[in-house]
């Protein structure tokens, strides 16, 4: 069982078929099937077998689905269907890995007064997970459903991955939201997105009156200052900041 011993036997059998042709194909073909029955089956760990169908019903479906293909197709066929379907899945169970929710406002310098005014009129969103095409579709169905605010924040410091389907939704949900009066602003927006949001002008979007901050707290900031500018709240009176607990773990979103 060897690598070794599996060398040796492939070598002898190389002489046999080079240094024997004639004997060896005076061999009856039935008893050649058998031989490579035999083997085929060797090869079958059941064991394996049985812990994939057990272990998920991807690996299961991806499993049957492979056995009938090379049965009714071709053995390339089979490993094409299998990749193509594992791939399928893959992309499914990386999609519901992205996820939109909604966030409590940080409370901050803020009366509880002042607090609940702004929470009337802000939302906040944290994107989590990889944006794009497989996802992109929920998201911009969940983002759309936003009513009733003046202005929203998301916090994108947690996106893992953005393509260019995932950049083009997410300018057409803020597109979409700016044409009904609601502020969008961004904050903790990756380097490594940027190339992506800026190449479907997305990043040029979120700039537009400065609506991209860095960190959460600052678009909250800037969110308080637009509703002041829009006369739904008055101007807060200068205090010394504070730093709140989100901001210490969270810096950037």
């Amino acid at each position: 069982s060897s690598r070794l011993a599996a060398l040796i036997h492939a070598a002898v059998l190389a002489v046999i078929v080079f240094a024997a042709a004639p004997l060896v194909s005076r061999i009856p073909l039935a008893a050649l099937a058998g031989v490579l029955l035999a083997t085929a089956i060797r090869m079958v760990e059941v064991g394996s077998l049985k812990a994939m169908a057990k272990a998920t019903r991807s690996d299961a479906l991806i499993l049957v689905l492979t056995a009938v293909a090379t049965l009714a197709l071709d053995l390339v066929y089979a490993v094409i269907v299998g990749l193509v379907v594992a791939g399928a899945l893959a992309l499914r169970a990386v999609a519901k890995q992205a996820r939109l929710d909604q966030v409590p406002l940080d409370r901050g310098d803020h009366s509880a007064e002042e607090h609940a005014l702004l929470a009337e009129h802000i939302v906040a969103y944290r994107i989590d997970g990889p944006l794009f095409f497989a996802a992109a579709h929920r998201f911009l169905l969940e983002l759309a459903e936003v009513a009733d605010v003046r202005v929203v924040i998301l916090r994108m410091s947690r996106v893992t991955t953005i393509d260019a389907t995932g950049a083009l939704v997410l300018k057409d949900a803020v597109e979409k939201l700016n044409r009904r009066g609601v502020v969008v602003m961004t904050s903790g927006i990756r380097p490594g997105q940027r190339q992506v949001l800026d190449s479907v002008g997305a990043l040029d979007l979120l700039r537009l009156d400065g609506r991209e901050y860095a960190t959460t707290p600052e678009a909250i900031q800037g969110a308080r200052t637009h509703l002041e500018c829009a006369g739904v709240m008055s101007a807060l009176s200068p205090q010394t900041s504070r730093p709140t607990s989100e901001e210490t773990e969270e810096t950037v979103g």
